[in-house]
């Protein structure tokens, strides 16, 4: 990794690229914040972000503590609750939820409750908060989280959030939104997505990150075809995240 950037900084550029102006999404606490600030600034400047506390469209002054901070309602159109947040979601009006686990399997459902068995767990996590209703209900999901074979893994030790189930349909079988599940997740090797068969496949490689790490630091098989490169942060890009966004380093 260059000294020039950091890996979050790398991470945060690429999953702002990713956000659409005039779309709707639900932050979550750190690193999506990051993003979604970065992309408000940016080339999305009508992005509309929601806060799970319950911030309509704020535009903080720098980067929030928690998703519950005074500041996610700064300048908001709307000082809602939790309540209005998940209806916004049945209703079908998010278009993108940020959601990080500590477990994903090759279909994107995710774990962020235990790792262990349930009843002795060797770590047990906060657990779904909002993340089932995110992954559930929002029209796209984008996961960021850490890559390596214990996070990468065949089967999880518990679903928390869905993905796309078993596969192909399995969503709308379930009775979720047709069309809806997770289009990218993304770590500190790349940028995946999904394909016609509902499992991970490589769509970018950050830079100075070998190919062949990709199915390295995974506990299944990652799909790895034609790629393209991430491009790296630009200098206007640092200057948001360093000076403007988050001046005090918290999230680094």
């Amino acid at each position: 990794m260059s000294e020039e950037y950091t890996s979050t900084e790398l991470l945060t550029t690429v999953a702002a690229s990713l956000i659409e102006d005039e779309s709707t999404l639900i932050v979550g606490t750190g690193m999506p914040m990051l993003a979604a600030m970065l992309a408000q600034r940016t080339h999305a400047p009508d992005a509309t972000m929601i806060y799970e506390a319950g911030g309509i469209g704020p535009e903080a002054p720098e980067l929030p503590i928690s998703v519950g901070d005074e500041r996610t309602f700064h300048r908001g159109v709307k000082a809602a609750g939790m309540h209005d947040v998940m209806s916004f979601m049945s209703a079908g009006f998010v278009d993108y939820g940020f959601l990080g686990a500590a477990q994903i399997d090759r279909r994107g459902n995710l774990n962020s409750t235990v790792i262990g068995d349930w009843e002795c767990p060797t770590v047990r996590f906060p657990g779904s908060g909002g993340a089932n209703d995110i992954g559930s209900l929002a029209n796209e999901t984008i996961v960021t989280m850490h890559q390596d074979e214990t996070s990468f893994v065949e089967e999880l030790d518990f679903r928390t959030t869905p993905g796309y189930l078993e596969g192909p349909g399995a969503r709308e079988e379930a009775g979720l939104p047709a069309e809806t599940g997770p289009r990218h997740v993304i770590t500190q090797y790349g940028v995946y997505g999904f394909d016609e068969n509902r499992e991970l496949t490589l769509e970018f490689l950050h830079p100075d990150v070998e190919e062949t790490t990709i199915n390295e630091e995974s506990s299944f098989q990652i799909h790895v075809g034609e790629y393209d490169r991430s491009p790296e942060p630009s200098a206007e890009q640092l200057r948001l995240l360093r000076d403007e966004i988050d001046p005090r380093g918290v999230i680094r």
